[in-house]
């Protein structure tokens, strides 16, 4: 019970998945892929320019009080729109340049470049 409270508390704190992975008994190649996060904040994505590798996930998160909506100018995601504290992913498997603008304030650009 204690080792797999300390599993779970290692996993949640956002530190050492593949740690965690390796403790679990699970082979390091089941770890989760990489993560990036964007903050949306003061009507700008932060960071604008975010160069990954193919296979990450992007998280976006909405810390302004007011609702944006996450969109890649290709159509290959679209959010929903996100109140303050939300959050919308896409998993880039491909690599390529993709341009995101808010669809409420389109003036909110950024641009993620994936290897």
């Amino acid at each position: 019970m204690a080792c797999s409270l300390f599993r779970r508390a290692f996993v949640l704190s956002g530190g050492g998945m593949l740690m965690a992975a390796m403790v679990g008994g699970l082979p390091a190649a089941q770890a989760q892929a990489p993560n990036e996060v964007v903050i949306i904040k003061n009507f700008m994505f932060s960071p604008m320019a975010l160069t990954v590798k193919a296979g990450t996930t992007v998280t976006w998160k909405n810390m302004d009080g007011e609702p944006h909506i996450v969109v890649n100018d290709a159509g290959i995601f679209h959010s929903a729109a996100l109140d303050q504290n939300d959050t919308y992913q896409f998993r880039f498997d491909k690599p390529g340049v993709y341009k995101v603008f808010c669809g409420i304030h389109p003036y909110m650009k950024a641009t993620i470049t994936v290897q």
